[in-house]
């Protein structure tokens, strides 16, 4: 006999604003206790020292989780140029030290050779896969790793300040699965100068802005109280991205059981959508001709 998933049917999302020192399913998993929660899970993994938006889905809204996950993301980041570390951050042991610092003009100059679509080999301290381990995880052991470079969109980064020589203040807007300390890294190499991550912060992802985001204490203060529940937002925030559609009440029963439905409102041929019936999701799926053809359905 198969055990009961024991916890609260309570679904939607909570922006957390990640302190430094805990790991990103750390944070998933207090949250998940303090809302007493059947199930969790996040959109996008944050470094153990990074802070900033953790926007973790509760219930019905972890199957939003990829439309957050595949949207851009927003990091303000600190960059030491000087040394290379082995985690390609201040954690690290420096590996390659250099006396060389960028001028400011040689800087800028050198960050539209990371904007748009470009390839990014990840640090070898990362959360990829390697025959089924992760590469840190080999990385601690001493194996010397040859990652395989990988696609990332970069829409800009830009430099902020320049407090002195050894450091500079950067923002970067990117797609799915990049890694800010590569990108320190690199930007070191093409400058010949090194350089690793001191501080970083992401500011925003998808729809979640760290304007809006719950501090970890707050969370501890109101874990398990029936306050909590006003923390959270509502299901449908993780697919602001997606066309929304009104469906009738019969197309919302079809569309509950998996079935095509009718919508009352058009897209485009083809085109991912979701469907709401009296205020409240009901599928996710692709419109065609006055129907959404179902491929995630809500049971709220």
């Amino acid at each position: 006999m198969g055990r009961t998933r024991k916890g609260r049917d309570i679904s939607g999302w909570l922006v957390v604003d990640k302190p430094a020192g805990l790991t990103s399913t750390a944070v998933v998993n207090k949250v998940k206790w303090a809302f007493e929660a059947k199930k969790a899970g996040h959109a996008g993994t944050l470094d153990p020292d990074a802070t900033g938006v953790l926007a973790v889905a509760l219930g019905e809204a972890t199957k939003t989780v990829p439309y957050v996950t595949d949207a851009l993301k927003a990091y303000r980041f600190t960059i030491r140029f000087g040394q290379a570390t082995n985690t390609d951050d201040a954690e690290g042991e420096v590996i390659s030290t250099s006396d060389l610092r960028p001028s400011d003009e040689d800087l800028i100059a050198a960050l539209p050779a990371f904007e748009g679509d470009i390839k990014q080999v990840p640090p070898q301290y990362s959360a990829v896969k390697i025959d089924g381990q992760r590469a840190y995880k080999l990385a601690r052991e001493g194996e010397e790793l040859e990652l395989a470079a990988r696609p990332l969109y970069v829409e800009s980064l830009s430099l902020l300040n320049r407090p002195e020589p050894d450091h500079a203040e950067l923002e970067l807007v990117c797609g799915k699965g990049g890694y800010v300390r590569a990108i320190a890294r690199d930007l070191g190499e093409a400058l010949g100068c090194h350089a690793h991550v001191r501080v970083l912060r992401r500011i925003w992802s998808g729809p979640f802005d760290v304007e809006e985001a719950v501090r970890f204490e707050r969370i501890e203060t109101l874990a398990r109280t029936t306050e909590i529940d006003a923390l959270l937002l509502p299901v449908e925030t993780g697919l602001s991205n997606l066309p929304r559609l009104l469906c009738t009440d019969m197309g919302a029963a079809k569309l509950k059981n998996g079935n095509p439905g009718e919508v009352v409102t058009a897209a485009d041929y083809g085109e991912e959508c979701w469907a709401a019936h009296n205020g409240t999701p009901v599928a996710v799926g692709i419109y065609r001709g006055g129907m959404l053809h179902p491929s995630r359905v809500f049971n709220l």
